[in-house]
């Protein structure tokens, strides 16, 4: 089950070289996704690094990202603790975001019933205001089982899974907006990309694609091996070869 549909991109957050956020490098962000016709784009997701992230940046690029973004905004809310996620909630409500996205609390690893214990008792502390969608990250926190989805999503309280919320519709938009006409044949240079992006730490591929199509990311969140900036200068070589050809197809899509 998932109420969320369409293409959502999950971005990248922009930073500094003070590892501070760059606003006007997301705003650009978001600006170039709204033109490539994204249906939403979410913030703070794994994507968006947001356990590194402080609460009062967030909530403040929220806030002006909601009045910059044509396409409607969904606000991640993860965070170590049940009392965090809330006031992210609270501020994601304030900023006018259209809806909440909610993984389990990362670092400690926790049991099926601790998990939807923290699910209850956030619906119940939360009040009225976006709908909720649950969010499996099993690379950063507890996965979340089938069972433990389904028993959460009967209650009534949860819009429904966000399992469709793409970190390649942050770099390529046009594919993942593309694969509405002819998904089958597209479905290839999906896995071309993701092939691509898991050969390095997460988000080093996105936020290199993004520096490709002109847009400021900021410095990478970990140093790269020798080997591995070799193969990202293959990935980069790559990449604008096959971007060429995905943007000829997504014209005709």
């Amino acid at each position: 089950m998932s109420g969320i549909s369409g293409s959502i991109a999950a971005a990248v957050t922009p930073r500094n070289r003070h590892e501070e956020i760059d606003f006007g490098a997301a705003f650009e962000l978001i600006d170039f996704l709204c033109r490539a016709g994204v249906d939403g784009i979410a913030l703070f997701t794994a994507t968006g690094e947001y356990p590194s992230l402080a609460a009062d940046d967030r909530s403040r690029l929220l806030y002006l990202a909601v009045k910059r973004s044509r396409a409607p905004l969904f606000a991640g809310i993860g965070a170590a603790t049940l009392d965090a996620s809330l006031s992210l909630a609270r501020e994601a409500r304030n900023a006018g975001a259209a809806a909440l996205l909610l993984p389990p609390p990362f670092f400690f690893r926790y049991d099926q019933d601790d998990i939807r214990e923290f699910y209850l008792q956030f619906a119940a502390h939360t009040g009225s205001g976006p709908p909720i969608y649950i969010v499996d990250t099993p690379e950063l926190t507890t996965a979340i089982e089938p069972d433990t989805v389904r028993g959460l999503l009967a209650t009534g309280y949860f819009a429904g899974l966000a399992d469709n919320i793409s970190e390649a519709a942050c770099a390529v938009p046009e594919l993942i907006h593309a694969l509405r006409g002819d998904a089958a044949a597209l479905d290839g240079y999906v896995r071309e990309f993701t092939y691509w992006t898991r050969q390095f730490p997460a988000t080093i591929a996105l936020k290199a694609a993004l520096s490709l199509r002109g847009l400021k990311t900021g410095p990478f969140h970990v140093p790269l091996t020798p080997a591995k900036q070799c193969k990202l200068d293959e990935f980069r070589e790559w990449f604008q070869g096959w971007l060429a050809r995905v943007k000829k197809i997504a014209v005709h899509a």
